[in-house]
Parts: C-alpha cells; structure tokens; sequence
C-alpha cells in the first residue's frame, strides 16, 4: 500500500487529481504472478478486470475527444488516428512517463525476468489504472487525466497523413461554388529513387499555393492543405 499511495501522492501533486487511496489503485499495478504467490489472495485481485473495463473507458475517451477534435474528418479518418493514439507503444510511452513502471507489484519470478519492462504488461497496466480512476472518480476524471497525459501528445503529433485534402477541398469548393479545382505538376527534381514533385494548385484559375513532397500525390495533398487554410477552412 505505501508505494501506490506514493505514487498517488505524486499524481495528485503533478495533475492535481484529488484522490485517495482505495483497493482498487492497488490492485490496478498488481500482476498475477505476485498473485500465485501469495495464500491469502485471489486469481481476480490482479489488475486484470481493472484492465478490461480501462479498456472500454480509454476508448469512449478518445473517440469523443478525437470526435471534438477533428470536426471534418470522416469515420475512417477518426477510426484510424484512434488506431494510433490507443496502440501499444503509445500506451507503454504513457506508463513510463508516469513512472508507472516503477510501482508494478511483480512475483519474484517475474521480476527476475524482466517483467517489469514488458511492452505489453505497460500498456496493460496505464489501462488498468484509467479503470480503477473510473471506478473512483467516474468517467469525467479519466477524461480529465487524458487531457493532461495522452491527449497533449495527440495536439503534438500531425496526422495529415489521415487526412484526405484534396476530397475536403472538393467537397467544400463544390458546395460553396468557388469554381474548378486544377493541380499542375510544376517540377520533378533528382534521380528516380529520390525524386522531389512539386505541385500547384488553382482554383477557378487562380493560385492557392504549393505543395512539396516525394511523390506527386503527396506534393497535391499538401498544395490541397494550404488552399484550405488560405480559405480559413481549416
């Protein structure tokens, strides 16, 4: 119990989360393998349950902030950037800077091999603990906990490749009537293996902007993106 109210004590002090110890933050860092050594405890004391309920609470979570976030992404765009941002190494990247690692209660088996340090038991327990929270606090203090954990690190990344510019931009200058959209390849620069396109973009024969990349799909998307901003679309 003191090394989890530790870490209790920590959390509450980096992410001011006002909570308290209970059995269930305990048993959300307890693997099986402690489990198996001890007489006096049972099979479903480990952080397993725990972890199937942060499962479905991580879920929701993210897919209402992704939801917010992202107004004009289509379903495929969402569910993939959901993909993403609940993958394994993002949650293993989570547990460790939260120092969760540090506080798993292992049997002495496990320890020895490395358990600790397992990918896959990280992620589990990062998922444990947001079930625990839930079963503490309820499902607007795991939001409030992703929003100043996970979720700072979905505003860092860019998920351009998600997006679809081109039929955005289409579907927008169809429904506001800007005109036709062209792109024109304007260069295509090196060898064969490393060659760089650039491509323009006009709309209603007038030019939107630029767009660089290594291939010309790429360098369209891009020329796409930047007609969208120089419209405040996005």
């Amino acid at each position: 119990m003191n090394r989890i109210n530790e870490l209790i004590n920590e959390l509450n002090k980096i992410y001011d989360m006002k909570i308290n110890y209970n059995k269930n933050y305990e048993m959300a860092f307890t693997h099986s393998s402690y489990i198996n050594e001890q007489k006096n405890l049972l099979k479903h004391d480990s952080y397993e349950r725990l972890e199937f309920l942060g499962d479905a609470t991580l879920e929701i979570s993210v897919s209402e902030y992704l939801y917010i976030k992202f107004p004009n992404f289509s379903e495929g765009q969402l569910t993939k950037i959901r993909a993403s941002v609940v993958c394994e190494p993002s949650l293993v990247k989570q547990a460790k800077k939260l120092g969760f690692d540090k506080y798993i209660i292992l049997g002495k088996g496990e320890e020895k091999i490395g358990g600790r340090n397992r990918p896959a038991l990280l992620a589990d327990i990062f998922e444990s603990f947001l079930g625990a929270l839930y079963l503490d606090k309820g499902l607007e203090s795991v939001k409030n906990f992703l929003s100043k954990t996970l979720f700072k690190e979905i505003q860092d990344e860019d998920y351009s490749t998600f997006i679809d510019y081109k039929t955005i931009l289409q579907e927008y200058i169809s429904k506001e009537k800007l005109g036709v959209i062209e792109y024109k390849l304007i260069s295509s620069i090196g060898p064969s293996h490393e060659k760089i396109f650039v491509s323009a973009i006009y709309i209603d024969e007038k030019k939107f902007g630029e767009g660089t990349a290594k291939t010309k799909k790429e360098s369209e998307q891009i020329a796409a993106k930047l007609a969208l901003q120089k419209l405040n679309f996005i």
